[in-house]
């Protein structure tokens, strides 16, 4: 018998018990909280079709398709791709304000808004897509839905992602290699262990990696496999160190929804909405793996040297990892403690 509500089960709950107060439970579709118009979807990433594109895209797509479907249109949504609604960097603070619906958005970014969000790019600690999936129904999985519930967000679609890292002049994979490069890692973290191995470091989002590479800004950059694709990196990269077999890179990329709006919905709503998140989860992590194979015949095409990671050399970067971004951020407050030590339980 469970005795800890899942996430999901948890934040059906915060919204049955919002709903409660509002009415909202006795309203049927589009009664009392009838929507004047389409909730807004919003990511960095390239804008495609419901089969097309970047996976990222097609995700927010098929949620949408999906959650109008079942609420007999209801519900109806707006995509806004390529940052094209606002920019990357405000769209956590606008969920937060109830200023924006919904985001799909790196969690990690909003990481010196809620510093215990950078446990989603913590360099060495997620090392599969396994892993990764366990956090969900996982006590790390409850303890960070709370974390973001009490931020006014709430997950709808856990998505995660393996990483590499584009170069323009010499490869980067093992640690020795960062030694002068300017290079971006993606979060505080991962920053911090590119300092210890010797880089210099560069804070950009995804959409801003193109202009960097090219002009000489930056050296290296580590990302998704989708994004080193969607973005096009290979144009301004002769290197490419993929996460196909092996990655210390490891993102956590939801779906997320302003807890503001989701609990003015009735609760039928906010079920399908965390429902159909849910079932995307599978079609996110399939796309996922399909990109980290994919990556290196368009690398190689275009005419990159493409390397792959071993065990031992992420043993290499854990361990330059476990003693300075693991150790800084397990000091910055019980709950990034706790939620460390919950994540190093998972097995990988």
């Amino acid at each position: 018998m469970e005795t800890t509500p899942s996430p999901l089960r948890r934040q059906l709950m915060l919204g049955a018990a919002s709903a409660l107060v509002t009415g909202g439970l006795a309203s049927p579709w589009g009664g009392a909280f009838a929507q004047t118009g389409p909730l807004k979807i919003s990511h960095q990433f390239p804008g495609g079709t419901l089969t097309e594109g970047d996976f990222r895209d097609r995700l927010c797509r098929k949620f949408a398709q999906e959650v109008e479907k079942r609420t007999n249109g209801a519900l109806k949504f707006q995509v806004y791709p390529g940052s094209s609604l606002m920019k990357t960097n405000a769209q956590f603070s606008a969920l937060r304000r109830g200023a924006l619906d919904l985001s799909l958005y790196p969690l990690p970014y909003a990481g010196g808004e809620v510093r215990e969000l950078n446990i989603g790019l913590m360099p060495g600690l997620v090392t599969s897509y396994a892993q990764g999936a366990a956090w969900r129904n996982g006590e790390i999985g409850k303890v960070l839905t709370d974390v973001l519930a009490e931020k006014n967000i709430v997950i709808v679609s856990w998505v995660w992602q393996a990483g590499g890292v584009a170069s323009r002049a010499k490869p980067l994979v093992a640690p020795e290699d960062a030694k002068g490069l300017k290079v971006r890692g993606g979060s505080r973290e991962m920053d911090m262990m590119l300092k210890e191995a010797g880089a210099a470091v560069i804070s950009l989002p995804s959409n801003e990696l193109y202009a960097a590479m090219q002009t000489g800004a930056m050296d290296a950059a580590m990302t998704s496999s989708t994004s080193l694709m969607s973005f096009r990196l290979e144009e301004v990269s002769r290197h490419l160190t993929t996460g196909r077999n092996k990655s210390y890179w490891f993102m956590l990329e939801p779906l997320l929804m302003s807890r503001q709006i989701f609990d003015k919905l009735p609760k039928d709503q906010q079920q399908v909405i965390l429902q159909v998140g849910a079932e995307l989860e599978s079609f996110g992590t399939e796309a996922a793996k399909a990109d980290d194979a994919q990556i290196a015949s368009v690398y190689t095409k275009a005419g990159a040297k493409v390397y792959d990671l071993d065990e031992a050399t992420v043993t290499k970067w854990r361990d330059i990892a476990r003693r300075t971004a693991w150790k800084d951020y397990a000091s910055k407050s019980d709950t990034c403690a706790r939620l460390l030590a919950l994540a190093e339980k998972v097995p990988a």
